[in-house]
C-alpha cells in the first residue's frame, strides 16, 4: 500500500496548464502516480494507507518564496506558520547582498548588527558555522537535529563576502581581493548555493562597481547559477539602476533575478510601463531574465538603510560613531532630507511615510506603529532628531515600513511574463510587514479571485513551477510523477491573507493542508509537529 491518495483533486499542476480533476498518490516522499478523471472511470482507483478527500479543493506544488528573510527564523522558530500556513515549502535564503555565510568571527559580528532589524541580535541562535556548507548543514539539522518548518536554497551573499575580503570601505577592490572573492562566490556555489545576491543600497555590497559585480556573476554563470540584485535604487534612478543589472547579466552571461521589482516613491507614480519595455528588450541582449514582486504598496526595511552610504563605510560601529557627533549627524540630515540620500533611493525622505515596525530594544516598543513625523509630534521634537535618537538608542535595529507604493505599479509588474512571487518578508519586530504572512493567499485570493489579474493556472504556476526552473531544481515545483511531494491544497472560493496592518501576523485561510516531503505540515488549517524541511542544494558545477 502507498502512504496516501489524494482524491478528486482539482490538480493546478504549476506550469500554467488547466486545472484537471485526479487522484494523486504519494509515497516515501514522491508523488508516485498521477490518475486522471478520464482514466479513473475505466480502472480501478489507487489506494492507500491513507486516503484524503480533496473535493472543492485544488491540489497544486507548494509555493516557492522567491525572496524571503528567514535566515535565523528557520533556526529559533521550529513551528513557522508565517511561510507552512501560506503554502509555501521552500524559501530562497541569503538575500539582498547580507547573510551569515561565508564569514569569520569579525564579519559575523558585523553582519549581525547590520541586518539586526531583519532577522533580530541572533542571541539565541548557535552561530556554529562559517561556511555556505556549513550554513547549509545547519539549516539540515535544524532544530534539535529534527529539520526544519520548510525546505531552504541559499543564495551567496556578495555583500558578505565584500565584507569579508575588502572590509566596509568604499574603494574598488584590489586584482588580489577580487580574486579572493572570486573563490568565496565559487566555494559557496560548490557547497549548495543556487546563485548569488547584491544588496547595492545596502554597504558593504553598494560599493562594488559594475566591473566587480561583472567578475563576481561570471564565476555565478561557470557553477549554473542565477544573479538576484536589489538594484541600486527604488526611486529617483530607478531605471537606470535597472539598466545596470541588465548589462552586467549581459555582459558576465549570467541569468538575471531582479528581486522584489518595483517602482517606488512619487517619481515613479504610474511609470511601470516604462520598466516593462526595458526589461523586455533583455531577452534579445541576450539576458535570461526573471524577477519576483510582493502584492502590497509599502515597502520595509531597517531605519538605518535609509541613510547615505558614506556614513555607513567602516561598518555599524562607524555608523553609529558618526551618528553620535553632532556635526556629521547634521550631514547626514542635510542628505536625507534635502539632497536625497542613495539609501532613501535619491528622493529627500519623507518622515510622515516612514512607520516604526519594530524595534530590539522592548523598552522602545512605544515607537511601534507610529511614523517617525508623529513620534517626533508626541515629543515635540523634529523628525531627525526622533530617527537619530531611536538609531543610537536601539544600535541600529528599528525596522520601518515606506508607505511610497503604486497600486498601479504593483498591478502592471505582476501581469508580464517573467513575474514570481516573493514575500521580501521580515519576519522579526512587533509589527513586522503582513506580506511575511500574507503573500501568498493575497495573490490568490485578492488578485486572482477578486479581481481577476491573472487566471488562478497562471498564478501558480508563479509561485511554482517558474521559480523551480530559476532555481534548477527538476524535480520541484511541479505535480508530476517521480517530482518531489510538496503539495498544498487550498480553497480557491475562501483562500485569503489573514495578516493586516493592525495585525500582521494574523494566519490566511482556505489552505487546509500544506506537505512537505509527503508530509503534512499543516492539516486540517492547524500546524502539526513535522519538520520535514532541508536545505536544498544545486547540484551544477563548472
Amino acid at each position: 500500500m502507498q502512504d496516501l491518495v489524494i482524491r478528486d483533486a482539482d490538480v493546478v499542476d504549476g506550469t500554467g496548464a488547466d486545472a484537471y480533476r485526479a487522484d494523486v498518490v504519494v509515497d516515501g516522499g514522491r508523488i508516485v502516480s498521477i490518475v486522471k478523471e478520464a482514466a479513473a472511470a475505466g480502472c480501478q482507483r489507487p489506494k492507500a494507507v491513507r486516503e484524503l478527500d480533496a473535493e472543492g479543493l485544488v491540489l497544486a506544488p507548494g509555493f516557492i518564496d522567491m525572496h524571503a528573510h528567514s535566515d535565523l527564523a528557520l533556526l529559533r522558530d521550529p513551528d513557522h506558520s508565517a511561510k507552512a500556513a501560506q503554502g509555501v515549502t521552500l524559501e530562497v535564503l541569503g538575500q539582498d547582498g547580507l547573510s551569515y555565510a561565508p564569514v569569520d568571527d569579525r564579519t559575523l559580528g558585523e553582519v549581525r548588527r547590520a541586518i539586526a532589524g531583519w532577522n533580530g541580535p541572533g542571541d539565541d541562535v548557535d552561530f556554529s558555522w562559517r561556511s555556505v556548507g556549513g550554513y547549509l548543514d545547519r539549516l539540515d539539522h535544524g532544530f534539535d537535529g529534527r529539520g526544519i518548518a520548510v525546505n531552504a536554497a541559499f543564495l551567496v551573499p556578495q555583500g558578505t563576502v565584500r565584507a569579508l575580503v575588502v572590509g566596509w570601505e568604499d574603494r574598488p577592490a584590489t586584482p588580489r581581493e577580487l580574486e579572493r572573492m572570486r573563490e568565496l562566490v565559487a566555494r559557496g556555489l560548490t557547497e549548495g548555493a543556487v546563485g548569488m545576491s547584491s544588496g547595492l543600497t545596502y554597504p558593504p555590497g553598494m560599493y562594488a562597481d559594475r566591473a566587480e559585480l561583472t567578475e563576481l556573476c561570471r564565476v555565478v554563470a561557470s557553477h549554473g547559477g542565477y544573479w538576484c540584485p536589489h538594484h541600486r535604487s527604488y526611486g529617483a534612478g530607478a531605471l537606470e539602476a535597472y539598466a545596470e543589472t541588465v548589462e552586467v547579466a549581459r555582459a558576465s552571461g549570467c541569468p538575471l533575478h531582479l528581486a522584489h521589482a518595483t517602482m517606488n516613491f512619487g517619481v515613479n507614480e504610474g511609470r511601470a510601463p516604462e520598466l516593462l519595455a526595458l526589461l523586455d528588450e533583455a531577452p534579445a541582449a541576450g539576458v535570461d531574465l526573471t524577477f519576483d514582486s510582493y502584492p502590497y504598496t509599502p515597502g520595509s526595511t531597517t531605519l538605518a538603510a535609509l541613510l547615505p552610504s558614506w556614513a555607513a563605510e567602516g561598518g555599524p560601529e562607524r555608523l553609529l560613531e558618526r551618528l553620535a557627533d553632532d556635526a556629521t549627524a547634521d550631514r547626514i540630515r542635510y542628505d536625507l532630507e534635502v539632497t536625497g540620500a542613495d539609501g532613501c533611493h535619491g528622493v529627500p525622505v519623507d518622515w510622515d511615510s516612514v512607520e516604526i515596525a519594530g524595534t530590539g530594544d522592548p523598552a522602545l516598543a512605544d515607537r511601534v506603529g507610529r511614523t517617525v513625523a508623529q513620534s517626533a509630534a508626541e515629543r515635540g521634537e523634529e523628525p531627525w532628531t526622533t530617527a537619530r535618537r531611536l538609531l543610537l538608542a536601539d544600535r541600529l535595529a528599528p525596522t520601518v515600513l515606506q508607505h511610497v507604493g503604486h497600486e498601479e505599479n504593483v498591478r502592471a509588474i505582476m501581469r508580464h511574463r517573467a513575474h514570481t512571487v516573493g514575500s521580501d518578508g521580515i519576519l522579526w519586530g512587533a509589527r513586522p510587514h503582513p506580506r511575511a504572512h500574507g503573500t501568498f493567499p493575497r495573490c490568490l485570493g485578492h488578485y486572482v479571485r477578486e479581481l481577476g489579474l491573472l487566471s488562478l493556472e497562471e498564478c501558480v504556476a508563479r509561485m511554482t513551477g517558474r521559480p523551480a526552473a530559476r532555481l534548477g531544481l527538476a524535480d520541484r515545483g511541479v505535480v508530476r510523477e517521480g517530482n518531489r511531494a510538496d503539495l498544498v491544497l487550498f480553497d480557491p472560493a475562501t483562500v485569503a491573507a489573514g495578516a493586516t496592518f493592525e495585525e500582521p501576523r494574523r494566519l490566511p485561510t482556505g489552505i487546509p493542508y500544506v506537505l512537505v516531503d509527503g508530509r503534512f505540515v499543516i492539516e486540517d488549517g492547524r500546524r502539526t509537529d513535522v519538520l520535514a524541511g532541508r536545505a536544498v542544494r544545486r547540484t551544477a558545477r563548472p
